[in-house]
């Protein structure tokens, strides 16, 4: 894994590679950050890929950026307060982004709903483990200890630890399979097994 800089100095030279490298590690960041001021999720979008193809039009400066994070996060800025500033002056764009927005938080709320749903039955999952199961379970994913502390905690060997944890995880697997969950599905939304 290179650094920032070093990445910099690569998409410099015109390194397509090196550019999509940035692209992947910043995204989300970025995303985030414009999803929080246009509250429209393709808005957004759009605006990521403006940010990024300015950083590529103007890649021979791109070796004097001394922080990444703060140099995209004010691009970002002014994409955005551009974006807001030509929707203010134009009432049909105006009308577009109002409905984008209203289709957003719907889906938003729809998300937030199914997620809720998917805890649920995790929860449900977790709660038919047996006693000690459901500790290792609860001291690895929700405290977020490792084996060894896990085991040093409960007196257990590591690999004690580590079998219960496989047994654990299979267990919930099937729990969700069960109710027709893909594990993966719980990735995408972000919860971790």
């Amino acid at each position: 894994m290179f650094t920032d800089a070093e990445l910099l100095v690569q998409v410099a030279s015109g390194n397509e590679r090196a550019f999509q490298c940035l692209f992947e590690r910043h995204r989300s960041k970025i995303y985030n950050y414009l999803f929080s001021i246009v509250k429209s999720r393709e808005i957004a979008e759009e605006l990521v890929i403006d940010v990024f193809l300015k950083l590529w039009i103007g890649r021979e400066l791109l070796t004097e950026i001394q922080n990444m994070d703060a140099f995209l996060h004010k691009v970002a800025y002014n994409k955005a307060i551009d974006f807001l500033r030509i929707t203010s002056r134009n009432i049909a764009l105006q009308k577009v982004v109002n409905r984008e927005i209203e289709s957003s938080r719907e889906r938003e709320a729809d998300y937030r709903l199914q997620e809720q749903e998917y805890r649920e039955i995790i929860n449900r999952a977790i709660q038919q483990l047996s006693p000690q199961r459901r500790m290792v379970f609860t001291l690895s994913r929700v405290e977020g200890l490792n084996y060894d502390q896990i085991a040093k905690q409960l007196h257990l060997s590591r690999n004690t630890v580590r079998n219960t944890m496989a047994d654990t995880l299979r267990s919930i697997r099937s729990y969700l399979l069960n109710n027709e969950i893909s594990p993966v599905l719980l990735l995408l939304i972000g919860i971790k097994l």
